[in-house]
């Protein structure tokens, strides 16, 4: 398969699979795992531009990142153009960030009743003005992440695209699911393709894609420029270099016990000091956060064992668990590790 660099404004994606910004999920810990992995482009979790705006330690703490996962983007959501713009010439001062991402695109229902996220999909003429604000207070290519519609009864993908190109921003990232389908259902590889022939910039498709054969085809069906991986990487990290390896032809080997163990241990430690970074801006620090850092990665041990013998044991225990080094004995002995 010929797979060609993507170009979103001045940065280049050197390898179009790359992966979604997922609250709860792509800290940076996983987002370097990722990257080392193959992802040609990581994204932070969503970060409230009103935080921003404001400089609150517990909102731009979120805004960390680490030389070695460029390019990344920064994933912002809120509702107010100019809180928008505001929080856009913040992020650029910051010298870490390669774009800019403005969520369009997430179902849950504390956001969207704010105006913000899916709700969005409501006003395409707002998105635009967001994204015109947004580039006139920085230099940074500005993206969309996006859904096909609200709704399966309203799919307005391609006004929402159309207003997205016209504002000005670089690409625009489509999930092929309404919001209220959430991760389920199938994925609208007609609406995507559609969009594809509509717009000039780059689309990249997401949605459902959990293995190389899924990635390809998303590219087949609709066209588009590149994939986005979002909970099909949680628990498999090894995604990114599945379908690279397969798209230039070559053989892939599933990862190794050892190696399963080092990516784990590496996330967890890595989990650990964000949240004990996070634990230092409170005004009462929790003497627990070794505990509550493993009991955090009950989603993602899940996915890491997934089909092992005792993983949902050594789930349950995590909420006991108080220790890194616990956790990382029972995977070994999960993996038959000596």
């Amino acid at each position: 398969m010929n797979i060609k660099p993507l170009k979103i404004g001045e940065i280049v994606v050197e390898t179009p699979v790359m992966l979604a910004p997922m609250a709860g999920y792509t800290t940076l810990p996983f987002r370097n795992i990722c990257q080392k992995l193959g992802s040609g482009l990581s994204f932070t979790e969503m970060v409230p531009v009103e935080g921003v705006r404001r400089r609150l330690p517990q909102t731009m703490i979120y805004l960390d990142s680490s030389p070695e996962e460029r390019p990344v983007g920064a994933h912002i959501y809120g509702s107010d153009p100019d809180a928008f713009a505001a929080a856009a010439e913040i992020i650029e001062s910051l010298g870490r960030f390669d774009l800019i991402d403005i969520n369009c695109g997430c179902p849950v229902r504390k956001i969207a009743r704010k105006g913000a996220g899916v709700a969005l999909m409501r006003e395409p003429e707002k998105i635009r003005t967001i994204v015109e604000k947004v580039l006139e207070n920085t230099s940074l290519p500005v993206t969309v992440k996006t859904r096909t519609g609200i709704s399966p009864s309203l799919v307005n993908i391609s006004e929402v695209a159309q207003a997205v190109e016209a504002g000005g921003a670089g690409a625009i990232f489509i999930h092929g699911r309404p919001a209220t389908k959430r991760h389920s259902g199938p994925v609208d590889f007609e609406a995507i393709k559609r969009v594809k022939s509509e717009v000039s910039i780059p689309v990249i498709g997401n949605g459902g894609i959990t293995d190389a054969q899924k990635a390809s085809e998303m590219l087949e069906l609709t066209g588009v420029d590149g994939v986005m991986i979002g909970k099909g990487a949680i628990g498999n990290p090894w995604i990114f270099k599945e379908i690279l390896h397969s798209w230039k032809g070559l053989p892939y080997d599933p990862p190794s016990a050892i190696e399963r163990k080092e990516v784990i241990a590496e996330h967890l430690i890595g989990l650990y000091e964000v949240m004990e970074a996070k634990n230092k801006l409170r005004k009462h620090h929790s003497p627990r956060v070794e505990r509550l850092a493993c009991e955090a990665f009950r989603g993602h041990m899940g996915r890491y064992l997934h089909g092992q013998t005792g993983v949902r044991s050594l789930q349950g225990n995590l909420m006991q668990v108080a220790s890194i080094e616990s956790v990382i004995d029972a995977v070994s002995q999960i993996l038959k590790i000596k």
